[in-house]
Parts: C-alpha cells; sequence; structure tokens
C-alpha cells in the first residue's frame, strides 16, 4: 500500500544545514533585493520624468554629429522610444528581485538561479557592473550541494 507522498519531493527538514544555506545567501541576495529595487525605482522614475530639449540643444546643433545619429537620439528621447528602452530592464530586475526575495527564502532554486544569472550579465542586471558581486557569489553558493539540497 502506498503512503500519501509518494510521488512528492521530499521537504527540507530545518537543521543547520539548511540554516546555513540560508545564511550563506543572506547577504548575496539581500544585495541582489536592494540593487533590483534601485533600478526599478531609477526606471520608473526616469520614465515619467519628461524630456529637456535645452539640453539637447548643443548634440543637435552640432555639425561634426551625423543626422543618424541625431535622429536616434532624437527617437530614444521620444515617449515610445523610452518606453521600449525601459520596459526590458524593469522586467528583467522584477525577475532578479523576485529571484532574489526566493533564494532569501530558500524557496525556488530555479528562480534563484535565474536572479544570480541575470545580475552577472553587466547590461541586463541590476546596478550595470556592480551586480556581478553579488551575482557572482550566489551562483558560487548555489551551486554547492549542501544548498541545493536546502531548497523547499
Amino acid at each position: 500500500m502506498m503512503d500519501e507522498t509518494y510521488g512528492t519531493p521530499p521537504t527540507p527538514e530545518p537543521g543547520p544545514s539548511r540554516a546555513k544555506a540560508a545564511q550563506d545567501l543572506a547577504v548575496p541576495s539581500i544585495l541582489m533585493l536592494v540593487m533590483a529595487g534601485l533600478t526599478l525605482l531609477y526606471s520608473l522614475v526616469s520614465l515619467a520624468s519628461p524630456t529637456n530639449a535645452e539640453q539637447l540643444a548643443p548634440f543637435l546643433d552640432n555639425p561634426d554629429i551625423p543626422q543618424q545619429w541625431k535622429d536616434m537620439m532624437l527617437w530614444m528621447l521620444s515617449p515610445l522610444g523610452r518606453i521600449l528602452l525601459t520596459v526590458p530592464g524593469l522586467v528583467l530586475n522584477g525577475v532578479v528581485a523576485f529571484g532574489a526575495w526566493k533564494m532569501k527564502n530558500l524557496q525556488s532554486y530555479g528562480w534563484s538561479m535565474a536572479a544570480a544569472i541575470i545580475c552577472c550579465i553587466p547590461c541586463c542586471g541590476p546596478c550595470s557592473c556592480l551586480s556581478l558581486i553579488p551575482g557572482i557569489w550566489s551562483l558560487i553558493v548555489l551551486n554547492r550541494p549542501d544548498v541545493k539540497a536546502a531548497f523547499v
């Protein structure tokens, strides 16, 4: 006769190895949360703030700059351009924040790895190159067998 828990993965028991894994992941996950939060906040503020055309005058009046670059700059600062350039960063930083929260609570190994990997991509992660430190730190700790076993 089969018991009711057949087919479900065993739940890790709270113990020294789970507490050690949580302690080892606490600092990098908090750093990732802070960086993702700051980057999300910055992205939302820059998306909502209007463009000052007077600041572009020296760039647009410069005859040494090709017209294509001027057109590209105007497109990037248009409402549509700002939305299209900001939304991917918002999504990626949202994934980092969600994965870092899951990592801190030892809840989802997959989301934790995704957040750590995104942090290691300088143009995608929060706070650009600063996110390499907690990203690599998290990857090293997450790949330890005792830490893998501690996730729910």
